[in-house]
């Protein structure tokens, strides 16, 4: 990690933290469903999501009053689907980030309502805005039920569970992370983009720099899956291999899967050169998301 993005992140994750706590105590929420929601959101996490979502204001030379607001609604939706895929009728995992997953110190009843909840939070905390134009506001709502709904994040589960013991060729298996795991990153950058009030011409360059990173992203946790130790993890190693899901190792090798990780990770950053943003904090992210070791 460069210098720079280590000044970012410490200048911003402890707002991104004070902000999901004001959010959560804000609500009127049983004590119970409380906890639980505050155990999951708690739990760690790199907060990359928020990050990337802040750093396209950083990058872009813009701020917003209402920025931390629009990153924690991001993280709650990141982490109500952390819950719920870790369910039994999921993953069926018992750890996550080093702890137990929610479900089995809550229980199922209880971490189902708990990722409902989040999820709602999340939109809640978007109607709330009042520093943002409505028009933007309204676009901001509308980009992240797609991403987060049944085009897109839920989209991409579902083709992950059809694809469940079976080999996809890769162009399927990119249609899966586009949607599981890039289309909440995309949003991220997105609503940045939104808040920042970018051109058009950087909004196109933004996306693209969004659909390479978020393939990275996934790559590399493939990557991780087969290489590095459940201690690394904060979870059972090779857990996609043994749930027999197709990755990019299982589909092209460690080798191939590094190829395709450079291949996209490039793409990334050609994105952001061709905006002049080739020396940024969204590039130290992008170098951070594919040299990560957890």
């Amino acid at each position: 990690m460069n210098e720079m993005l280590r000044t970012f992140m410490d200048e911003q994750i402890p707002l991104i933290e004070s902000e999901l706590t004001r959010q959560l105590a804000k609500a009127d929420i049983p004590d119970v469903l409380h906890e639980s929601m505050t155990y999951s959101v708690e739990a760690g996490g790199k907060r990359i999501r928020p990050l990337l979502l802040l750093a396209v204001l950083h990058d872009l030379n813009s701020t917003s009053a209402d920025a931390f607001t629009v990153a924690a609604s991001v993280e709650f939706i990141h982490t109500y689907s952390l819950i719920h895929d870790d369910l039994p009728c999921m993953d069926d995992d018992d750890f996550r980030r080093g702890k137990p997953t929610n479900h089995t110190v809550f229980g199922v009843d209880v971490a189902t309502l708990a990722g409902d909840a989040m999820q709602t939070l999340a939109f809640q905390a978007l109607a709330d805005l009042r520093a943002t134009d409505s028009s933007d506001a309204l676009e901001l709502v509308g980009l992240l039920a797609k991403a987060s709904g049944a085009q897109g994040m839920v989209k991409g589960q579902v083709l992950d569970m059809k694809g469940e013991q079976q080999l996809l060729p890769l162009e399927e298996l990119e249609e899966v992370h586009i949607h599981k795991t890039g289309a909440l990153l995309s949003y991220c950058i997105e609503a940045g983009a939104v808040l920042a009030h970018a051109t058009e011409e950087q909004r196109t360059q933004l996306r693209r720099f969004s659909k390479n990173i978020g393939l990275a992203f996934q790559i590399q946790d493939d990557i991780l899956d087969v290489t590095a130790t459940t201690e690394q993890l904060g979870k059972p190693a090779n857990s996609d291999t043994t749930s027999g899901k197709s990755t990019y190792p299982s589909l092209l090798g460690i080798d191939g899967a590094r190829a395709q990780l450079t291949m996209r990770h490039e793409e990334a950053l050609d994105a952001l050169q061709s905006i002049g943003l080739e020396n940024s904090v969204l590039r130290s992210l992008a170098d951070y998301i594919i040299e990560r070791n957890m």
